[in-house]
């Protein structure tokens, strides 16, 4: 599957885009083929995304050859393609680091290279960045300054992009947008969007006109402003006459070229020659083939967007043999048990912005095709879509990742807590992420959710209590309920088991103890389970409650801890301002207890890439940390003692 590389390596004698110059076009197709292996070469070993870098290399090349970047600015939208970017812009020697702890990040980002001109990771920010940057350019009287936005077809579905295009189009700015329109974006894109983009990339007669027109444009925008009109009116009449749909874009005042071929990056850099020479807003429509130059990339896009390691000579995806079977993942139990849900009650909806196969809703849209809906990137209208389906006295269940459910906020308050809907909100991807770094994790979710009057906050230690969770939640008159989870595996192997009700706002005691109490929320409790093991072995003996909701508290739990214990320890995997451990600060004080409490979770600070068990330890609430403050705290006691 490893494609070939010509000798002569060209890609040791760049270190920054203006070695790039040194190049002559023809030579492009070889740097790109270079570029091209070289992510397959350390991705394979290393890990990262992939698909999504391979799609972008000739676009990237060219980009890089034609712009004086960094003076020029480049945004790339999510950053999932930005692995060549990183690349060839001083991070080669490095990029073996990319998403390892310590190392350097998975998306651009602007502490680390000055060719990193806005900070990504989330979707549909790129246009609204780069239209700012190039207004402040323009305020500066930099008016030779390019600003360019790379967006993909699926971001592009997104509100925040629309935004930026209305607000575009009335700017006389220095922007090009650059459409990665590959059918992509984790999983298959979906509507209106969609189809109207293949309705142009499939438009022959337009097609043939489409490089003429850009051509012209560029050579009399240089004679005078009265031919370029000429020129602009002689275009909208040939697009107006083949495509009649192809006004979408211009009727928000940008130029539009295209569709031309992403992957042919000789006529790539032509293209960028001319767009250069052209004023005001401008998008330049490449098709890409998500994965390309690697054939199974190609074949499964979703497969191939994040493998793992994998042989990139048989490509066989590596994964860890075990010898026992393993716990699954939170969001395969998510998956199997919404679909076992709505087989019993047929009000049950599934929602999800554009992530299917990553929340494992999947499942459902192929067991339950008209329950289940992939909206897109767009979790704004996930959240109020699923509102207006529980006006109908439907339960939907909104599957979002913790940090893109920030994105929805308004919508949770305005459409669903307000009105007291029964929208159940599955945050996957809670608390601490892993290698995708600060713009992924779910660190909020308790703080921001348990503030909002109506609302239910859960989070279940295990996959039995994430079942037993869901299975509370769709019963009848439950309001707006959140359910919180994290990325990766449980620990339990037998967990599919008879699901039952929860008393909403009841936690539970999972080991007595005496001297300290530890109370965990959510599946870092397993944590203070390992801890409390290794602690018995040298004589502490704390208790250890799991706290289940932070919005209502246990309160009759509460009163019994702070009337039998004077020393508390709180642990969240989650933000340490307005958390649970605030929470319970909140309830101290206002029923009059005096105790000595010590927080344990994220603190006030922004939390870099690396495995979860790394970061676990980095922020101090892994098991060895739960550990040691027992043992600031406590006194060490006999077995003998604790047993009497």
């Amino acid at each position: 599957m490893s494609m070939q590389v010509p000798a002569g390596d060209l890609l040791e004698k760049i270190e920054f885009p203006s070695d790039l110059k040194q190049f002559s076009e023809d030579e492009l197709e070889l740097v790109s083929q270079q570029l091209r292996q070289y992510i397959i070469d350390v991705v394979s070993v290393n890990g990262g995304h992939f698909a999504a870098s391979l799609g972008v290399v000739e676009l990237t090349v060219a980009l890089h050859y034609v712009l004086n970047t960094p003076y020029d600015q480049l945004v790339w939208d999510v950053g999932h393609q930005a692995y060549g970017h990183k690349i060839l812009t001083g991070r080669r020697e490095n990029f073996h680091t990319n998403r390892l702890y310590n190392g350097i990040s998975g998306f651009p980002k602007r502490g680390e290279s000055e060719y990193d001109t806005f900070g990504v990771g989330h979707s549909s920010t790129s246009i609204s960045a780069a239209l700012g940057m190039a207004v402040a350019s323009h305020y500066k009287g930099e008016t030779d300054r390019q600003h360019v936005a790379v967006i993909g077809d699926g971001a592009m579905t997104a509100g925040l992009a629309f935004e930026a295009l209305n607000h575009a189009g009335i700017e006389n700015s220095n922007l090009l947008v650059i459409l990665n329109d590959n059918n992509m974006s984790i999983d298959p894109n979906v509507g209106a969007l969609k189809e109207y983009l293949t309705d142009i990339t499939t438009s022959k007669p337009y097609n043939r006109f489409r490089d003429d027109i850009a051509h012209v444009l560029t050579k009399l925008s240089a004679v005078g402003p009265d031919a370029f009109k000429i020129a602009k009116k002689i275009e909208k009449s040939i697009k107006g006459t083949l495509l009649k749909r192809s006004n979408f874009f211009e009727a928000l005042k940008f130029r539009y070229f295209g569709p031309i071929d992403g992957h042919d990056v000789k006529h790539l850099t032509k293209v960028l020659k001319d767009l250069r020479n052209i004023p005001g807003p401008k998008l330049l429509h490449c098709v890409t083939v998500k994965g390309k130059g690697y054939a199974l990339a190609e074949k499964d896009q979703t497969k191939w967007h994040a493998p793992g390691l994998f042989d990139k000579i048989t490509g066989e995806i590596k994964k860890n043999k075990a010898d026992k079977p393993q716990p699954p993942k939170y969001q395969d139990v998510f998956g199997h048990t919404i679909i076992e849900l709505a087989e019993k009650n047929p009000k049950i909806m599934g929602i999800t912005p554009a992530m299917p196969s990553g929340c494992s809703l999947n499942l459902m849209m192929k067991a339950m095709p008209a329950r289940a809906f992939d909206v897109g990137i767009a979790e704004q209208h996930a959240v109020t879509f699923s509102a207006g389906m529980a006006t109908q006295g439907l339960v939907p269940f909104c599957n979002i990742y913790s940090s893109f459910m920030q994105r929805a906020y308004d919508q949770v308050i305005h459409d669903v807590a307000i009105q007291k809907l029964n929208v159940v909100f599955c945050l996957d991807r809670a608390g601490v992420a892993g290698a995708d770094g600060p713009t992924h994790h779910g660190a909020y979710d308790l703080a921001y959710m348990r503030c909002i009057p109506n609302m239910t906050v859960s989070a279940p230690m295990n996959e039995e209590e994430l079942r037993n969770l869901m299975f509370t939640a769709q019963q009848e008159n439950m309001g707006p309920f959140v359910i919180r989870y994290p990325r990766g595996n449980g620990v339990m192997v037998d967990w599919q088991r008879p699901m039952k009700a929860i008393i909403v706002g009841k936690g539970r005691m999972v080991c007595d103890g005496e001297d300290v109490a530890i109370l965990s929320i959510g599946a870092i409790g397993n944590e203070a389970t390992k801890a409390i093991a290794a602690l018995n072995t040298e004589g502490y003996y704390p208790a250890h409650y799991d706290m289940r909701f932070v919005k209502p508290l246990d309160e009759v739990l509460l009163h019994n801890v702070f009337q039998k214990f004077n020393k508390v320890i709180t642990v969240e995997d989650g933000c340490l301002e307005g958390g649970m451990g605030s929470a319970i600060l909140e309830f101290m004080a206002d029923n009059g207890y005096n105790a000595t409490v010590k927080r344990l979770g994220i603190p006030d600070a922004i939390i870099e890439h690396g495995e979860q068990p790394e970061l676990w330890a980095e922020c101090g609430y892994d098991a060895a940390a739960i550990a040691q403050q027992v043992k600031q705290l406590g006194l060490k006691k006999s077995a003998h003692t604790i047993a009497s």
